[in-house]
């Protein structure tokens, strides 16, 4: 079984100067947990939720320092602010992706190891669909579904 054959291939994409306001919007309300940044048709980087959160989040030091006042619900309130970002602020660029002719295996193989959930499919810097670790598992059920009903027939 190939990438090609369980992949979406309608796959919502954000542009570099798509404000974050706009992603957070698509990311609640559709539970989006990350979108491909595409410009002039070419992938150029994914933002994902952690990108748009990664901006409230205490540093080590405030988390470790005993003495130090952390002001969680002030870093709460900097939300709004991170919003008036735009993508590019923010997306992480570079982003490792697999072909469509790639196995399912090899590619879930690759999103597991980097803990992803979701991987854009591209030839070469085009996109052409995402995979992600439910289209995998739905794959795989239904091709030993279907071999395991065809051998009770």
């Amino acid at each position: 079984m190939l990438v090609k054959d369980i992949m979406s291939r309608e796959v919502k994409t954000v542009r570099p100067d798509t404000k974050l306001a706009e992603v957070a919007s698509l990311m609640c309300l559709y539970r989006y947990s990350g979108l491909p940044v595409v410009k002039d048709s070419k992938l150029v980087a994914v933002i994902s939720e952690k990108d748009v959160l990664q901006r409230l989040f205490p540093s080590l030091e405030e988390m470790t320092d005993k003495a130090a006042t952390l002001g969680l619900d002030k870093l709460m309130g900097q939300y709004k602010e991170v919003l008036s970002l735009r993508v590019r602020d923010v997306m992480t660029q570079n982003p490792l992706t697999v072909e469509p002719t790639m196995h399912v295996l090899r590619a879930a193989t690759v999103m597991n190891r980097h803990k992803f959930r979701r991987i854009p499919v591209t030839e070469g810097d085009t996109l052409v669909g995402m995979l992600s670790m439910g289209d995998v598992h739905k794959g795989l059920f239904h091709a030993n579904m279907a071999s395991t009903l065809r051998s009770t027939l």
